[in-house]
């Protein structure tokens, strides 16, 4: 088993239910805000890719600048991520029936962590590419059959869709360890020692569910300078 889209996931829940423990509705809001922290640092490594390259910084930049693909891990449990587009333009409107981080987050038992993730991930992505982007997450699998993504006014043709760029993505060994490392930094401003209290025991949690060697991985990530490329 390598790095994947579950170890992802599994980070990610496992800082909201020690937040939420500890610290109840603040907790939560924590977690949000980490998520949005996190996610934004992304966008923007993947605005710079494209500004380096003289791309304008559109929608369709955006889809050929993500940074991962789904894993073998993903598709051999069947939750690799399964989409249908349902408009293109003006606005651009796809319906997600399978994605690899719902099937973590329902395997663990917290949906209400999905529901926070989920709700604002790629909309935070999106506005640290370029926050003139329109992205909402309408609804999510985690409380519906479907998870429902809209961009307002895509500019996308649908006679040229854009596609993933494989120069532009990024391992999840290194999505993993920028996931952990970014949560660990919020949580420690906002809550000190106690903030590193709580990655400890993900980290440690990490080790028991995928293996010691993951987590030493992960921490020698410990110096990576997530927020530029």
């Amino acid at each position: 088993m390598g790095f994947s889209e579950m170890m992802h996931a599994f980070i990610a829940a496992k800082y909201y239910v020690y937040l939420k423990e500890n610290y109840g509705e603040k907790g939560e809001t924590a977690f949000l805000h980490a998520t949005r922290h996190y996610a934004e640092q992304r966008g923007r490594r993947m605005a710079q890719r494209a500004i380096r390259d003289g791309k304008p910084l559109t929608y369709d930049t955006y889809c050929r600048y993500s940074e991962w693909v789904n894993t073998e891990e993903a598709k051999a449990c069947g939750a690799a991520n399964s989409s249908v587009m349902q408009s293109v333009a003006p606005d651009c409107e796809m319906h997600v029936f399978v994605c690899p981080w719902h099937w973590q987050f329902k395997k663990m038992g917290l949906p209400e962590a999905g529901l926070l993730y989920c709700r604002d991930l790629d909309a935070s992505i999106c506005r640290g590419f370029n926050p003139e982007l329109s992205y909402t997450t309408v609804q999510t699998l985690h409380d519906h059959d479907h998870c429902v993504q809209i961009v307002k006014n895509s500019g996308l043709d649908p006679k040229n869709m854009p596609k993933k760029e494989e120069r532009n993505l990024k391992s999840f060994e290194y999505h993993c360890a920028h996931s952990y490392w970014s949560y660990a930094d919020t949580v420690r401003a906002i809550f000190g020692s106690e903030g590193d209290a709580i990655a400890s025991k993900v980290l440690a949690d990490l080790a028991a569910e995928f293996g010691r060697g993951y987590a030493d991985i992960i921490l020698g990530y410990s110096d990576t300078d997530f927020t530029h490329i």
